[in-house]
C-alpha cells in the first residue's frame, strides 16, 4: 500500500465525518500521528502515520458511552423534526445477534443511501428465546439479564465492524487511484472518506419489566447504557409475573413503583453523562387485568386512589368481612377488592383503555420520553382514540408502537376492511368473514384494499395517532425460520446442491448482497490491511490469487 500524508479527524462528528472538515483536517491528523513518530528519534520508524489514522478512523467510537451520547443525540434530533412533520417517523427491525443488525443497516445503506431514521430494536423476547443459556424460554423475564447488555455490546461490535470493512475497501481504492496517478478519482475517494456515514444508529432495547426492585433496575440500566444503548423501554407489570405484551395472565403495578424505576433509568443516565438518554415507558394495561398490590393513597383524587379505583369491589358491611380480607373506603362506602385463588387483584372489565392514558400521562409528567402502549391488533383508530386523550394534557406525546408479529396482519385488515365496507351498506355477500384468510381473496377488491391498508399503515398511524417509532419485534426470528425451512426443503430433497445455488449464492450475487463474499464480511481484507501495517513486504496475506472470493 502506498501511503502519502493524509488524515480524517473521528472527533465530534454527528451522523457521518463532516464534510466541513476538509481533506486539510486528513492531512493535519496525519502529519500529528507523524510527530508523535517522529518524537521517537526513530524507534517507531516501522509505524506509517497514515495508516495510524486509517486504523483510528475504522474504530471511530472507543466505549460504549461514546455510542450511547451519539446515538441519544440522534434520537432527540429525529424527535423534534417528527414533532414539526409527522411523516419524518422513524423505523426498526429487532435482531437478535450483532450479524443481522449489520446486515440490516448495510442493506439498509445499500439501498437508501442513508440509515437516517432507521434504529435497531433489541426485543427482551428473542433474548429470551435465543440467548439465554437456559435454552429457549418464554418472555417472562426468566433469562440472565447480563444477556441482555451483551447483546447491545455484540451489536455495536458488529455495526463498527461494518464502519471499518467500508472504510478499508475505500482505502484501497484510494491507494490503487494513486498507484494509477488518477488524482481526479483520489479527490473523490478522499471526499466519500470525509463524508462517511457509520452504520451506528440508535438501539431501543428492552429492560422488561426491570428484573427486580428499582434498585436492580438502576444497576441493569446501566450495564446496558454503558454497552452502548440509548433508549431503554420499560413497562409497567410486576417482575416476577412478568408475561409477553400479547399473552394472557399480565399483572400490573401501581404507579408510584413503576415511576421509582423510570426515575431509576433516568439516573443511570445522568450518572454516565448520557443526559439526553431516552427512557420509553410501556403499558401493558390493555390486556392486564390482574394486579398483584393495591396502591397506597393518601388523599382522595391521588394517583394511588385513581388506581385502586380501577379496582373489581363488591361493598361488605363491617361485620360481613373476613379475616384477611382488604378493605378500602371509597366516599365513606367499604369496598373489598375481588381477590383471586392467586391472591391477585382484579381490575373492573373494560377498564383497559382509562388505565392506558392514565399510565401514559402519568409517565410523561414523571420524565418518560416516549410511550408504548401494547395493544391486541394494528388499529389506527384505536390507537388515536387513545393518544388524543393524551395529547389533550401533554400535546407532544410520542409513541413507539409494537407492529407484532404476533398480529395476524392479513386477517385483521381484511375484517376492518369487511367491516368498513359493510357499514358503509356496501355489498359483502361475496365474502366470508371468518374466513378472509383464505388465498381465494388474495386477489379480489377486499383483500387489495387490505393490503394497501397494511402498506400504508405506518405512514396512517404516524400521522394520526402521534406513532413516532414503529418497530417489528421478532421479524428476523421468523425470516431466520422462513430461510431455513426453504433451504432445508430444497437441498435435502431433490434439488441438492441446486437448491442452495438458485435459492440463495444466485440470489446474493443478483441483489448484490455483500455476504456474497464471506471472507470480507468476516473481516479478512482488514487483516491483510493490518498485516501489511505491521510486518510490510513480509506479510503472509489471504488476499492474494488463489483466494476463491475472486470467483465473485
Amino acid at each position: 500500500m502506498t501511503h502519502p500524508q493524509a488524515n480524517l479527524s473521528p472527533e465530534g462528528m454527528s451522523g457521518g465525518l463532516s464534510a466541513a472538515i476538509g481533506r486539510s483536517a486528513y492531512q493535519e491528523h496525519t502529519a500529528k500521528a507523524g510527530a508523535v513518530i517522529e518524537a521517537r528519534k526513530g524507534a517507531w520508524t516501522g509505524i506509517n502515520a497514515e495508516s495510524v489514522a486509517r486504523m483510528r478512523l475504522q474504530n471511530r467510537f472507543k466505549t460504549g458511552l461514546d455510542i450511547a451520547r451519539h446515538t441519544a443525540a440522534i434520537m432527540r434530533e429525529d424527535m423534534a423534526a417528527y414533532d414539526a412533520d409527522s411523516s419524518l417517523y422513524t423505523q426498526s427491525l429487532g435482531a437478535w445477534h450483532g450479524f443481522i443488525a449489520q446486515q440490516q443497516m448495510i442493506a439498509v445503506k445499500k439501498h437508501f443511501g442513508t440509515t437516517k431514521r432507521r434504529y435497531i430494536y433489541l426485543s427482551g423476547w428473542m433474548v429470551a428465546a435465543l440467548r439465554s443459556e437456559f435454552g429457549p424460554l418464554p418472555d417472562q423475564s426468566m433469562h440472565e439479564k447480563t444477556s441482555v447488555p451483551k447483546l447491545i455490546e455484540e451489536i455495536y461490535t458488529f455495526l463498527r465492524q461494518a464502519d471499518a470493512r467500508e472504510l478499508g475497501g475505500l482505502f484501497r481504492e484510494i491507494d490503487a487511484a494513486r498507484r494509477a496517478g488518477d488524482a481526479a478519482r483520489e479527490s473523490e475517494l478522499l471526499a466519500r472518506v470525509e463524508n462517511h456515514e457509520t452504520h451506528v444508529v440508535p438501539i431501543i432495547a428492552d429492560i422488561d419489566a426491570g428484573f427486580g426492585n428499582a434498585e436492580a433496575t438502576y444497576l441493569l440500566a446501566k450495564k446496558m447504557i454503558e454497552a452502548g444503548a440509548c433508549a431503554l423501554q420499560i413497562e409497567n407489570q410486576v417482575s416476577d409475573e412478568k408475561q409477553c405484551g400479547h399473552q394472557d395472565g399480565k399483572v400490573t403495578v401501581p404507579h408510584e413503583d413503576f415511576i421509582a424505576k423510570l426515575r431509576a433509568c433516568r439516573y443511570a443516565f445522568l450518572e454516565l453523562g448520557v443526559d439526553d438518554g431516552i427512557i420509553v415507558t410501556r403499558t401493558d394495561s390493555l390486556g392486564a387485568g390482574l394486579t398483584k398490590q393495591i396502591a397506597v393513597s393518601h388523599t382522595p383524587g391521588d394517583l394511588g386512589d385513581q388506581y385502586n379505583a380501577f379496582l373489581d369491589c363488591e361493598e361488605v358491611t363491617a361485620d360481613a368481612a373476613h379475616n384477611g380480607d382488604v378493605i378500602i373506603n371509597r366516599g365513606g362506602r367499604l369496598l373489598r377488592p375481588k381477590r383471586l385463588p392467586s391472591n391477585l387483584y382484579q381490575f373492573r372489565a373494560g377498564t383497559g383503555e382509562d388505565r392506558c392514558v392514565l399510565d401514559s400521562i402519568t409517565s410523561l409528567q414523571n420524565g418518560a420520553d416516549l410511550l408504548w402502549i401494547e395493544t391486541e391488533k394494528p388499529h389506527v383508530s384505536q390507537i388515536a382514540g387513545m393518544m388524543d386523550r393524551i395529547r389533550a394534557v401533554v400535546p407532544n406525546a410520542k409513541l413507539a408502537y409494537n407492529n407484532s408479529p404476533s398480529f395476524n396482519w392479513t386477517l385483521n385488515f381484511r375484517q376492518q376492511v369487511y367491516d368498513s365496507w359493510k357499514a358503509q351498506g356496501r355489498d359483502v355477500s361475496a365474502y366470508d368473514r371468518a374466513k378472509l384468510m383464505s388465498v381465494d381473496y388474495d386477489a379480489t377488491a377486499l383483500g387489495t384494499e387490505a393490503d394497501e391498508r397494511i402498506r400504508t399503515f405506518q405512514a396512517d398511524a404516524a400521522k394520526r395517532a402521534g406513532i413516532f417509532h414503529h418497530l417489528i419485534t421478532l421479524p428476523t426470528y421468523h425470516t431466520a425460520a422462513l430461510s431455513a425451512d426453504n433451504l432445508s426443503r430444497d437441498y435435502f430433497g431433490e434439488q441438492g446442491m441446486l437448491g442452495y445455488v438458485l435459492g440463495v449464492q444466485r440470489q446474493e450475487l443478483r441483489q448484490g448482497i455483500a455476504c456474497v463474499k464471506h471472507q470480507n464480511m468476516a473481516g479478512s481484507d482488514i487483516g491483510d490491511d493490518h498485516k501489511e501495517y505491521f510486518a510490510g513486504e513480509a506479510a503472509l496475506k489471504a488476499g492474494g490469487a488463489h483466494n476463491t472470493m475472486n470467483q465473485f
